[in-house]
């Protein structure tokens, strides 16, 4: 039977809590690998093991569970019995087809009655290994780590540990509202807020028919790639167009970006309260563009009476960029489109708005209608990983 033996750092620290999270992680870890042969996950200390069939996909095992939330790293594993000479053994036949000319040998001790410490382990294992395959020790910069793992009834032995996702499993932390555009911010501030653990439904505001549907398209796809972390997503498509249009007929064109965030603001709540949700998610850096400034940003969030999370404030583009690539949202960020940004946008946007103007000129408008039809006229899409 294959397995695979997770390991978690933050979820550890949870003390009376941790119950709870390991269950969360466990759940998500079965959704990952739904269709791939999962026999059973079993609790260990501080690990998972998931146990396989023979048959299982070994690649797409690790590529899905490297992209679960809390998950800090896991090997490929063997299991077999504590005794050392049996362990030597399987380990050494494991080894036969395998070329390196350096290697280390990585135990951690389970449990701490077993009779040989885990530097004793190192050497034992490292000695017959050494003689069988002529290679050098090197603790630091090996070509073949050799993990090793005594737990109370079983020992388990894998080569190399695969980096997971970190962070907390997500529906640990509530859940929240992500308003997601298209370019390249919004998708990386859904991700972070997902790896501390939220659970995320998005919210689009497109404006078809003034423009065409590429952001549309490319949302979809967005909220696709960001699906294999939570399993589950829900996809609003606001029609924005025609609220830009009435806002366009009664506001100077400076505080013209001001009110569509506004607008955002309030739809966005509106689809929260549906979705049971805490929070909004935006992807707002802290002066990266004319609306984005300090007094602006404070204007904009009193829109609603939710928190707003922001959590590529102090980011600047660059590491946004850096991070968009990491997580594989970058390419499709990027693909030209037409977003509601870019419709009825003045030239020179006011970058310190103050409330009272704002409010005043917004008294023009039937913001409970706007806000009404926003939410009642979205599109609603599902998106499940695995599909």
């Amino acid at each position: 039977m294959r397995s695979i033996l997770v390991r978690y750092h933050e979820v550890a620290l949870k003390k009376g809590n941790r119950p709870y999270f390991v269950e969360l992680l466990k759940r998500n870890l079965a959704s990952s690998v739904r269709g791939l042969g999962l026999k059973e996950i079993k609790n260990l200390p501080g690990r998972l093991l998931l146990l396989f069939d023979e048959k299982a996909d070994r690649e797409e095992i690790s590529d899905r569970v490297r992209r679960v939330f809390g998950v800090a790293n896991f090997s490929l594993v063997e299991s077999t019995s504590r005794d050392l000479e049996i362990l030597k053994s399987k380990i050494l036949a494991s080894l036969d087809a395998r070329h390196f000319n350096s290697f280390r040998i990585v135990t951690k001790r389970g449990d701490k009655d077993f009779p040989l410490t885990s530097p004793e382990i190192n050497r034992e294992i490292g000695a017959v290994v050494k003689e069988r395959s002529g290679a050098r020790v090197d603790l630091k910069n090996a070509e073949l780590t050799i993990s090793i793992e005594i737990l109370p009834r079983n020992a388990y032995f894998g080569f190399d540990k695969i980096v997971g996702a970190g962070g907390l499993p997500v529906g640990t932390s509530g859940r929240a509202v992500s308003l997601i555009s298209g370019g390249i911010d919004s998708p990386v501030a859904a991700y972070r807020m997902m790896q501390r653990g939220s659970q995320l439904a998005f919210v689009h505001f497109h404006s078809t028919p003034y423009l065409d549907k590429t952001s549309q398209e490319k949302v979809r796809e967005l909220v696709k790639l960001l699906t294999r972390h939570q399993f589950f997503s829900r996809l609003y498509l606001v029609p924005f167009g025609e609220i830009q249009r009435q806002i366009v007929a009664s506001v100077l064109r400076p505080l013209r970006v001001i009110f569509y965030r506004r607008m955002m603001m309030r739809i966005a709540e509106a689809i929260a309260r549906k979705e049971r949700a805490d929070a909004l998610v935006t992807g707002e850096s802290l002066a990266q563009v004319a609306s984005q400034t300090l007094k602006n940003l404070s204007v904009i969030e009193k829109a609603t009476t939710l928190m707003v999370l922001r959590p590529l404030v102090g980011m600047d583009k660059q590491e946004i960029i850096n991070q968009a690539r990491k997580i594989g949202t970058f390419e499709t960020s990027t693909i030209p489109d037409q977003d509601c940004c870019q419709l009825f946008v003045p030239r020179h946007p006011a970058t310190k708005a103050e409330l009272v103007d704002v409010e005043k000129a917004e008294s023009r408008l039937d913001l409970a209608a706007l806000t009404q039809f926003g939410a009642e006229n979205a599109e609603v899409e599902e998106f499940k990983f695995p599909a």
